[in-house]
């Protein structure tokens, strides 16, 4: 079970300052712990101390970072249980959704223990003509400074993993604001670090309210805002941002294309969809919301489907046999629940699922959405897919493009030049061939175009966003 009551983390310390931050079970709606929540107080304290925290943690040298790293991964593992459950709690994970989330917690810091000792530069041939005779060029890359991080509820272990272990790998000092529907894996990780050397101020981790936490995001002293979330709120900490950079990675419309040349793979391809679909309740950005069958294996594909869906156990999460839990709240299911009735108002119909009872959520397929309704153009975030039929492949392509999202996108298809005419044509971060558009490796860039937000994760890539080049030019003679 979770602790009673959980601290904050300032500048590497536990403060337990109050304990104002009910965090619920979300399948029985009960109180499952207290937290500490930091005011705007506790908040500029900590920015003021990563800004202090900055020349040591310049200082501290890759070999040490890579330890830092190594023992969160030793910890992790010894501790993968506790982590689990927590999250099974906190999130409403199905266990071994949360499990799967631990060992991806896992493999994110084992990356970035490997990533911190490479972070290389490189020599620039200045020679290119008689003036430059004698110039060499070299640049190498330095921390950027002090980063803010927002970390979102539905992946609270592993998207915090994707701030924080690049954060150590490149030297810079954080603060981060976990989901305050889901900090207690974030704390957990806290506890973890703070256990290591690192110098004093280079993480905080503080809960907050998000009209409590403006510091996180207009702060100048912050040289860097990386959030993760939803797009309405993405844009609006982007343009409040001033000069700092900043990085999103927001929603998502996903669509899987399932070309015509299936063959005996049917069963392959509604096994990946539904997992793709419903994993989690649907709250994940890159979850199968669109799936375009080829009209050749439409109905078969349909039938399974729909088989399969209703046959997904929805209920208590920490049940080894739940694959579909609660909606991370009431208020989230009600807002879905509102989109598939306008839809079936305007024509579509439910072929599997489509009951709700308070944050459950069923498992939920329809057909015949219409391309203007809410469940068809916005994020649905939730366990409802659509299924739709096409003719043409060009035309597919073209109506999965026709999205304000852009994170990625899954094709079926043993033709290797549809295969490349999706990666040409798809105005996605990443296109998935012969998976769901779910499917996602921490060591790979992953990010969106549109609406679904600037930059890319991925430990490397973020790694890149946290420094910066520095360029030296030598003289040979002079």
């Amino acid at each position: 079970m979770l602790q009673k009551t959980y601290p904050y983390y300032l500048a590497n310390e536990p403060v337990a300052a109050n304990t104002d931050l009910d965090v619920t079970d979300k399948f029985s709606g009960e109180v499952a712990t207290r937290v500490a929540m930091a005011d705007a107080a506790a908040i500029d304290k900590a920015i003021g101390l990563a800004v202090e925290a900055m020349p040591a943690m310049r200082a501290y040298p890759p070999f040490k970072r890579q330890a830092v790293l190594e023992h969160c991964v030793t910890r992790f593992r010894e501790r993968y249980d506790e982590l689990a459950l927590a999250l099974c709690i906190e999130a409403g994970k199905p266990i071994n959704d949360s499990r799967g989330e631990v060992t991806r917690l896992i493999d994110t810091f084992k990356v970035a223990a490997e990533e911190s000792v490479r972070i290389d530069g490189e020599i620039v041939n200045l020679q290119i003509s008689p003036r430059a005779k004698g110039y060499h060029g070299y640049v190498k890359r330095v921390p950027i400074g002090p980063c803010s991080f927002i970390s979102p509820f539905n992946f609270p272990l592993n998207l915090t993993a994707h701030k924080v272990a690049p954060a150590i790998a490149a030297g810079v000092p954080f603060v981060l604001k976990p989901a305050s529907r889901t900090p207690v894996g974030a704390l957990i990780m806290g506890e973890i670090l703070a256990e290591t050397d690192l110098p004093k101020g280079a993480f905080s981790i503080l809960p907050a309210h998000r009209d409590g936490a403006d510091l996180f995001t207009t702060d100048e002293r912050f040289k860097l805002l990386s959030f993760t979330g939803s797009p309405a709120v993405g844009w609006e900490l982007k343009r409040k941002a001033g000069k700092k950079k900043v990085i999103l990675e927001l929603g998502g419309n996903a669509a899987a294309i399932v070309d015509g040349d299936q063959g005996g793979k049917l069963d392959y391809v509604v096994e990946r969809l539904a997992f793709g679909a419903f994993y989690q309740s649907g709250q994940s950005c890159i979850g199968v919301q669109r799936i375009l069958a080829h009209a050749s294996v439409y109905d078969a594909l349909r039938e399974k489907l729909i088989a399969k869906t209703k046959s997904l156990v929805m209920g208590d999460p920490k049940n080894e046999k739940t694959f579909v839990g609660p909606m991370i709240s009431e208020s989230e299911a009600k807002r879905l629940a509102g989109w598939m009735d306008g839809a079936v108002q305007a024509g579509a119909q439910i072929v599997a699922g489509g009951k709700v009872d308070g944050a459950m959520f069923e498992a939920t397929l329809l057909e015949g959405v219409r391309r203007d309704t809410d469940l068809y153009r916005k994020e649905a975030f939730g366990p409802v897919a659509i299924l739709e039929r096409f003719d043409d492949f060009e035309a597919a392509l073209a109506q999965v493009n026709d999205s304000d999202f852009g994170l990625q996108a899954g094709l079926f298809t043993d033709s290797l030049a549809h295969a490349h005419r999706a990666w040409d044509a798809l105005e996605v971060g990443g296109v998935v061939i012969n998976d769901v558009p779910s499917f996602r490796v921490d060591n790979m860039p992953y990010g969106g175009v549109k609406d679904s937000g600037l930059g890319r994760e991925g430990v490397r890539y973020a790694i890149e966003d946290m420094t910066e080049l520095r360029l030296m030019v030598m003289r040979e003679t002079w």
